[in-house]
């Protein structure tokens, strides 16, 4: 009982320095990239704006749109802006020790600060362009409805599915130099087999079942329906929750097994 206690403070302390450290991590990677650009944090709301002009001109101007719903623009934007924070956030863990290797050897903090400060970069660079979904939601005529509060819950499962999936590829990237670009193509994949540019009732109804274990699809369901209450799809919610525990659960295992060789190998 009374080693028990005295523990407690140290796993306190321990968990407190793994959050500072985590926060000056991340605010240092956030400097260094702004710091070098004009525009600054611009930059991270423009890819995702254009990519979503590009296709709400494609969509609307020049074929005739059969998928998504109204008002386009909104509803490109909640799909495109959280999958920035993913494609971005699991691009960057496969140079996650291999950019950092000195740091990463000398450091004595739990390794998986370099996967975590990438997602939480990422994370608020996530959150700094809803303003723009905001805006163009507003301009668009969009109704913003009480599903809203399902918000946090899709930042909190995003969270929970791109850090498993950043400790697994992570350490498997320093033995596998191939599986940066590996995950380069099934990014890109994943990208058209997700519900961004279509909804996922747009899809044949044999399709759908085999669709619905992308846990994208369960999450970017929860986004839109802030303004798409019908995006709700309760069932796929639920599988989209489990894989992204199982893709943790998974990722944790896959580290800890690793991380002594990797310090080997950087």
């Amino acid at each position: 009982m009374s080693s028990s206690l005295e523990q407690s403070p140290f796993r306190r302390s321990a968990f407190a320095r793994y959050r500072h450290a985590l926060w000056l991590l991340t605010a240092r990677d956030l400097k260094v990239r702004y710091s070098t650009s004009v525009l600054g944090y611009v930059w991270s709301v423009l890819d995702p704006l254009i990519m979503s002009v590009i296709y709400w001109f494609v969509f609307t101007q020049v074929f005739q749109r059969t998928a998504g719903a109204e008002p386009y623009i909104v509803f490109l934007l909640a799909g495109l802006l959280p999958w920035m924070w993913f494609n971005g956030s699991v691009s960057d863990a496969t140079k996650a020790f291999t950019r950092s290797a000195k740091l990463v050897r000398s450091t004595s903090i739990p390794r998986t600060i370099w996967v975590n400060s990438i997602v939480l970069g990422k994370g608020f660079e996530f959150l700094l362009a809803l303003p723009v979904l905001a805006i163009f939601a507003v301009l668009a005529g969009a109704t913003l409805s009480w599903e809203v509060v399902f918000f946090p819950l899709a930042i909190l499962l995003q969270a929970v599915l791109t850090v498993g999936i950043g400790l697994i590829v992570a350490p498997l990237v320093v033995f596998f130099r191939d599986l940066e670009r590996a995950v380069k193509l099934v990014l890109r994949f994943l990208f058209y087999a997700s519900p961004i540019v279509y909804d996922f009732a747009d899809l044949p109804a044999a399709a759908q079942p085999w669709a619905a274990f992308n846990p994208l699809a369960g999450i970017f369901s929860l986004y839109r329906a802030a303004f798409f209450p019908t995006e709700l799809n309760w069932s796929v919610i639920g599988i989209s929750a489990l894989i992204s525990c199982a893709f943790l659960g998974l990722g944790m295992w896959v580290f800890s097994r690793c991380q002594r060789s990797v310090l080997k190998e950087i």
